[in-house]
């Protein structure tokens, strides 16, 4: 296997250095072309299963940002914002064979980046990409305004109707922990809306949003309508929120970061959305499918080791079958095989960066110290990648490791009572992104989704995510939604016109 793994590498080192301007050393794409930063700065991307670098990025600088953003402005009144819709749509299909021509790279593009097992980016990350963008394609053309019937103007009749005009300039800023997939969940609908792109991916994971920015031109969109520039959130991203010519900024990321691009946003009136992530309860009941049930709750928190905004951290298990299903949750921890992302018979990866392998730790650290009794893993290991185990605490709701987001492969197995006991544990959270429960009751499926504050329900399965629905949070999860027609009207404004006759 270790010469199979040496070999997938080596070709994969290969196809970067032939890729990029200079072996593995990547730059800006701005205006339609590979552009050097301003500045000298660069950032390593790091394989975190091997702590090695393989590449590098610019740590671009305000007048990087500020040349992406001029660039995608002047296309607004330039041959991009010519363009009928159906036209667009049409590129947006082109783009979407092209990233199905090259989905095996970016998987491993975005895989090794994260430390993941690059077959999670091939079955969730790349199919739920190329949906969306053809799903939005098929909306280009359809975006249109509504004829309105008024009362007339001083006993004059009046044709009145509105117009869906796009936003302008959007700032994207993307996530490293399904980054291909969330970039599409932000471009995609913006396109299809006539609108134009900076994106600034995280900056772990760079690689996949410059392979695109590449294959936009190779499509023939008309240079400027995607740029993406690299670097820090503190920098680039802070420079990207307050550029004046920027109308709307899409986030996915951390509460206390968007917190600050809304007060930053705030200053010039941007429209923003923004996806903050998640404590989502996964709620069992006793008369649940349990093998199913079981399966479920462990991809729910081990999926892309457990680096998952909507990750099901909280199971809240009838107190007649907690024992059996905490047992049984702590053998499928057990059963987990960690290695590297492009061995076959990974199961899961290492985490993806130093800081958040060191938070994980931490969190474990701070469950055992709140007593939570440890039925699973709690162990970590970076002698050689920064791989966590699988880790499984039976405890309260109250304890830190119930209310925090951990954003790693930890979760907590909280009793329930009753129906209204669940409620009241599932919703005792500052966050509302999602939740899942567990039944064979259609009824009580019912009942449970129309009280459960959460932005997505799902009944039986974890992650039901389409690009048909829309996709969001409420309390400090976030506000708007992405995916389904709803995403349209982040990037559109309405204007009312009115004619006298």
């Amino acid at each position: 296997m270790n010469d199979q793994l040496e070999g997938a590498y080596d070709a994969f080192h290969q196809d970067l250095a032939q890729r990029s301007n200079s072996a593995r050393a990547f730059d800006n794409f701005i205006g339609g072309r590979a552009t050097p930063s301003t500045g000298d700065r660069r950032i390593e991307v790091v394989n975190p299963a091997r702590k090695s670098a393989f590449a590098s990025v610019p740590d671009s600088t305000d007048a990087d940002v500020d040349a992406a953003v001029r660039a995608a402005a002047a296309q607004l009144d330039g041959a991009w914002g010519a363009l009928p819709g159906a036209e667009r749509g049409r590129l947006i299909l082109r783009l979407a064979d092209l990233v199905e021509r090259d989905k095996e790279l970016i998987g491993r593009m975005d895989a090794i980046s994260i430390g993941r097992p690059v077959v999670e980016t091939q079955i969730l990350d790349l199919p739920n990409a190329l949906d969306t963008m053809r799903y939005f394609a098929g909306w280009a053309d359809k975006i249109t305004g509504t004829a309105i019937p008024t009362g007339g103007y001083f006993g004059r009749p009046t044709h009145s109707y509105t117009r869906r005009e796009p936003v302008g300039v959007v700032g994207a800023i993307v996530p490293w922990n399904t980054p291909f997939m969330i970039t599409m969940w932000k471009l995609a609908p913006a396109l299809a809306a006539g609108c134009t792109i900076v994106l600034k991916p995280a900056e772990e994971t760079p690689l996949s949003a410059l392979h695109l920015a590449a294959l936009a031109t190779e499509a023939g969109f008309p240079d400027g309508v995607i740029n993406v520039v690299t670097g820090r959130g503190e920098t680039a991203g802070a420079a990207l929120v307050r550029h004046p010519l920027v109308a709307k900024i899409t986030f996915t990321g951390g509460p206390e970061a968007g917190r600050a691009i809304g007060r930053s946003a705030a200053d010039s009136f941007k429209r923003l959305s923004l996806e903050l992530g998640g404590k989502s309860p996964q709620i069992v009941f006793p008369d649940a499918d349990l093998d199913g049930a079981i399966r479920g709750l462990a991809m729910g928190i081990f999926f892309n080791q457990g680096e998952v905004c909507a990750a099901g951290s909280r199971v809240l298990v009838h107190r007649s079958i907690a024992d059996k299903v905490a047992a049984a949750l702590a053998g499928a921890a057990s059963g987990v095989r960690l290695g590297d992302p492009l061995d076959p018979e990974a199961q899961m990866g290492a985490l993806a960066s130093r800081a958040q392998f060191d938070r994980v730790a931490g969190y474990i650290d701070i469950a055992k110290a709140e007593q939570a009794e440890l039925l699973a893993g709690g162990t970590v290991d970076d002698s050689h990648g920064l791989f966590v185990r699988p880790t499984v605490f039976r405890g309260r709701n109250d304890m830190r490791i119930a209310q925090e987001e951990i954003f790693g492969p930890v979760v907590v197995v909280i009793p329930f009572d009753d129906e209204e006991d669940a409620l009241r544990i599932a919703n005792a959270s500052s966050y509302g992104l999602a939740a899942v429960v567990w039944t064979s009751d259609v009824a009580r499926s019912h009942r449970m989704a129309a009280r459960l504050k959460a932005g997505s329900v799902w009944v039986n399965g974890w992650a039901a995510i389409d690009a048909r629905l829309p996709w969001g949070g409420v309390k400090q999860s976030g506000a708007g939604r992405e995916n389904g027609a709803s995403a349209l009207d982040a990037y559109t404004e309405i204007k009312t016109v009115t004619i006298v006759l």
